[in-house]
């Protein structure tokens, strides 16, 4: 199978270079950049990849165009904060020219400050992350989605996912992402939205989910998860309230 790889990045010289060594299965690998400033760019072509210097439209946006701009009709979406493992590597380089599949669902694990993620609502997931380009888009505008137009099948192996550098950085996409959401959705905030969500949220995310068996970070997750919640709802409460200019 001839796949592209398309990965979007901004200020990400500490990491891409981890993402594109891991898959050099790639017959093409696509850099969309928006504005680095930290040799992102240089290090990208310096490792074989095709860089794009762009503006920023949005998540969903950014990943449809990128599907314009590839050569091959497979693409497979990583971020400059994953790798993929050897497992997901050789399933990738066995899959045939012309699979009865329209998309594939990888699965990502996440490592949150050092601590490889086993439970909870920050555990390993299956997403829809490669697709064919004419069978599929990307939809959503906070946390985006690949919508498939077509059977999907789930992959052996993982996507390798370190989100944060520090406590500092997950705050601050916390705050990026309730921000967003309060902007973009169209779903009206009710008092047991902010009030009865996030105590729920945690609930789930430790017990339920078993994020009790990551000890200390997966307290931590759960009260952070909970905090995200709250802030989304809140968020999105007040500004409901707020008049209209």
């Amino acid at each position: 199978m001839q796949i592209s790889v398309v990965i979007l990045s901004k200020n990400e010289v500490d990491r891409i270079g981890a993402a594109i060594a891991s898959v050099p299965f790639a017959q093409e690998i696509l850099v969309l950049d928006s504005g680095s400033e930290d040799g992102t760019v240089d290090l990208a072509r310096s490792l074989g990849a095709r860089v794009e210097e762009v503006d920023w439209p949005g998540f969903p946006q950014q990943r449809n165009r990128a599907m314009e701009r590839v050569s091959c009709d497979w693409v497979l979406f990583l971020d400059a904060d994953e790798v993929i493992d050897p497992t997901l590597r050789a399933a990738l380089e066995a899959l045939p020219e012309t699979p009865p599949e329209r998309g594939f669902l990888l699965t990502r694990e996440n490592i949150w400050l050092g601590h490889r993620v086993r439970a909870g609502s920050f555990g390993p997931k299956r997403m829809s992350r490669m697709a064919h380009r004419k069978h599929s888009t990307w939809v959503s505008e906070v946390h985006e989605i690949l919508k498939v137009d077509g059977p999907t099948r789930a992959l052996p192996g993982r996507i390798v996912h370190q989100p944060y550098r520090s406590m500092r950085e997950h705050l601050q996409s916390i705050d990026f992402y309730t921000g967003l959401f309060a902007e973009k959705t169209e779903k009206r905030a009710r008092i047991w939205d902010v009030l009865l969500r996030p105590p729920l949220h945690f609930v789930k995310a430790y017990l339920l989910q078993g994020g009790f068996v990551d000890g200390v970070a997966g307290w931590m997750l759960a009260w952070l998860g909970a905090a995200y919640v709250a802030l989304k709802w809140g968020r999105t409460w007040r500004k409901q309230r707020m008049p209209a200019e």
